[in-house]
């Protein structure tokens, strides 16, 4: 694995990984030019599909690995974990 193609990012938000954060992740990852994976141990999921991001165990707390197959899509990886940095602009203090 290339580190620079991987970041590492916390769930901060209450409700954890659910439906509306896993839409809109999945709707950034449209304009990838390669895949792009949300890691929990030994299960992957394609960051493009929201069923796929909901079989990820995406509790408040959990850290998760993402990795882009290509470099042209660091500034995505970028983007979505900022997303997750802002606790999916929920409430993260419950």
């Amino acid at each position: 694995m290339n580190n620079n193609r991987i970041r590492k990012v916390i769930v901060k938000n209450s409700l954890g990984l659910h439906a509306r954060p896993a839409s809109m992740i999945a709707k950034i990852i449209r304009n990838a030019q390669s895949n792009v994976w949300i890691i929990d141990g030994n299960n992957r999921a394609d960051a493009s599909s929201v069923i796929d991001i909901l079989t990820i165990n995406g509790k408040k707390g959990k850290t998760l690995i993402l990795e882009a197959d290509s470099q042209n899509d660091i500034q995505l990886l970028d983007t979505i974990a900022e997303f997750f940095q802002s606790g999916f602009g929920e409430d993260t203090n419950e």
